[in-house]
């Protein structure tokens, strides 16, 4: 099941020139948002990103680039595991109920 909130909100970025194809980031991707075509990375669904950082942590060419751990993303996954975050605290309008399928 892929997580979904809010459309065109991911800071999540892939600069193709960079891209040495190596396929990683299609590896570590827990949403899928990668495929390969030939041998350079397309983002094929942005708006599934979590924005966990794992793409580009192992993106050694640094093609890509995301902000771990901001937005509703991480708010959602912090909540479904019971991990209280500093991202927003209290005032946190993230919900699960706003997570489509």
């Amino acid at each position: 099941m892929k997580f979904r909130y809010l459309n065109n909100v991911v800071t999540l970025k892939l600069d193709q020139d960079k891209c040495s194809g190596c396929g990683l980031c299609v590896e570590v991707c827990p949403q899928a948002v990668y495929t390969l075509n030939g041998k350079v990375s397309l983002i094929t669904d942005r708006d599934a990103c979590l924005e966990c950082g794992a793409c580009a942590q192992n993106c050694a060419p640094g093609a890509i680039t995301v902000r771990p751990g901001v937005g509703c993303a991480f708010a959602i996954l912090m909540d479904m595991f019971n991990i209280k975050s500093q991202c927003c605290g209290d005032a946190c309008s993230c919900s699960l109920d706003n997570v489509q399928d």
